[in-house]
Formats: structure tokens, sequence, C-alpha cells
């Protein structure tokens, strides 16, 4: 994967620890003279980037890495953070329902993971899974990374 990829550290506030927090992830190099990279990952704490966007990362003398320094390029992908508040709940159960509707998700631990919501997927009917589940009190979610398209869709209904 290296000779393709590289892996780019992002420090940025997170909303969900509350403190700032530096998180690496893989991109796909599109040009390293330039430093243009397209997000290969599924962020977990909320910077705002999703997977496929374009972004421009600069080596940093210091902590010896590419570094992100801003995005370019939106893909129109989203990123939605679930948290499982209800104790020994199989979080698989709700992985496997979004997974149904082309939304593939990165655990962190027992009670956390990270959505990718492609594009061309209905954002109304990912947040429908989520909106049952929160209502429910088996999960809260947060939405850092929500795209313009995404946002367009809960609109329309």
């Amino acid at each position: 994967m290296a000779e393709t990829h590289k892996k780019i550290l992002f420090k940025y506030y997170s909303t969900y620890l509350e403190e700032i927090v530096s998180e690496t992830m893989w991109a796909e190099i599109i040009d390293l003279e330039k430093g243009y990279f397209k997000l290969d990952n599924i962020p977990f704490f909320g910077p705002l980037i999703a997977t496929d966007d374009i972004f421009r990362a600069e080596y940093d003398e210091n902590e010896k890495v590419f570094m992100h320094k801003e995005t370019i390029e939106n893909s129109g992908n989203s990123i939605v953070q679930v948290l499982v508040l209800e104790e020994g709940f199989d979080k698989e159960i709700i992985r496997e329902k979004l997974k149904m509707i082309n939304c593939v998700s990165e655990v962190l631990n027992d009670t956390f993971f990270a959505v990718e919501i492609v594009r061309n997927t209905d954002y109304s009917l990912v947040k429908s899974i989520l909106d049952e589940y929160e209502s429910l009190a088996v999960i809260e979610f947060a939405e850092p990374c929500l795209s313009d398209k995404h946002r367009t869709d809960l609109l329309k209904n």
C-alpha cells in the first residue's frame, strides 16, 4: 500500500472527546509534489473530511509525517459516528443493516464505530435506522461530516 498511499496525520478538535486529537489515516497519493491526496480511510473522531475527499497535506518536520492542511474537493460522502449505550447490545446488528444499504463501517471498540455513507446512498434511509435505535436509547449518533447531498436527502422527506 505504501507506494500508492501515504499515512497522513490529522490534528483537530474532537467534539466527541472534547479535546484536540491526532488521527493517522491512509490516503491515496494524487500528486505528491503538490501534496494532493484522496482519503482512503473512515475517520473515527470527526475531522471535517470524508472518504474520497481530495485534500492537501505538507510534510511536517516536527512530526516527521505528512500533515493534513486543507480539504480541496468534497466527494459528497459523509461520516457518522455511533456510540452504543446499551450494555451487551450487539453493534453488528446495526452495522449489518447499514451494510445492506451500502454503508460500510469501521469499529474502534465495543461501543464505538464510524460509518461511511457514500454519495449515492439516500441518507434518509440511514438516518431512519439510526433514529430508530436512538429512540430506544440503544445508541447515540453524531454527524460530524454530513455532505450537502446528504443534507438535501433529509429535506426531500
